[in-house]
């Protein structure tokens, strides 16, 4: 059942809100047009798909930089993209914007009892585990074997998708109660890792996998200690390349480059650049 009610007060939508989603409505269909753009009238579905995956990055790199305009800019191209994709969806198949809204409204409403219902949640933690139930309960009529975790996009940064299998596995019970056990499990695969090395020039595939399953269990411990492992990741090879261009420069007044010094002095150096960093920091 779709919520048909007209929100009051502070959920209501405002003028201001309503005339800037027809203006980017208008936008969308005036370079579809006949008079509009010749590279908008072009564009297919398919053709669009790389388009919405580079601007949903840069939506996440932005929100991580904290850069507020960024944020918005970047934020406001992921939302025309989607307008646009549900047009060309519309004019392929007759279903376009105005059906996507309102299946997305259903969807919300009917996984949100504790707000369009009489339920009652704890908190946050209870409210996600409703939703996978009424998620799988949705799902329970198909034909074929759905898990209880469902699936993560193919595409999805392998981050991302180890996080999401694992947030949906602790929300049907198959989690440790704190970030104990993941730690401990980060520790043994670190072990596991050890073990293989002797052998790891005969049978890499094994050394490979143990590797993969360091990873998983560092992404569950970040997830307990509710970090995202995939903008810290990020973060820190961002920091590798900065302090690794702080070596550069370094050496490079010198007259060297990085294959013309040795390790111990570009360690040095690599401090260093930890150090200013950190001074930069506290000011």
């Amino acid at each position: 059942m779709t919520d048909r009610m007209t929100p009051a007060g502070e959920h209501a939508i405002s003028d201001t809100e309503r005339e800037a989603f027809a203006r980017l409505l208008g936008v969308c269909r005036r370079l579809r047009g006949p008079d509009g753009c010749p590279w908008d009238r072009e564009q297919t579905l398919e053709t669009m798909t790389p388009y919405l995956t580079e601007e949903a990055v840069e939506s996440v790199e932005a929100i991580a930089s904290g850069d507020a305009a960024d944020s918005i800019e970047e934020l406001g191209d992921l939302l025309f993209l989607a307008v646009f994709c549900l047009e060309l969806a519309g004019e392929r198949w007759g279903t376009g914007l105005a059906q996507a809204l309102d299946r997305a409204s259903d969807k919300l409403v009917r996984r949100h009892p504790h707000v369009y219902g009489g339920e009652r949640v704890a908190d946050g933690e209870a409210a996600f585990q409703q939703w996978q139930q009424i998620k799988q309960a949705e799902k329970a009529g198909r034909a074929e074997p759905v898990s209880l975790i469902g699936e993560v996009p193919r595409s999805l940064p392998a981050l991302v998708a180890a996080f999401r299998v694992q947030e949906k596995a602790a929300a049907v019970g198959f989690d440790w109660p704190d970030a104990d056990g993941p730690l401990a499990k980060v520790r043994e695969e670190v072990g596991e890792v050890e073990a293989t090395l002797p052998t790891a020039t005969s049978a890499p595939r094994r050394t490979a996998e143990e590797i993969g399953d360091l990873l998983f269990a560092t992404v569950n411990l970040a997830r307990h200690l509710a970090i995202d492992p995939e903008r810290e990741l990020r973060m820190a090879t961002h920091r590798f390349r900065s302090r690794f261009l702080h070596v550069e420069q370094r050496l490079a007044a010198t007259g060297r480059t990085p294959r013309e010094s040795t390790l111990a002095e570009m360690d040095e150096l690599w401090d260093e650049a930890k150090r200013l960093a950190r001074e930069e920091e506290s000011r």
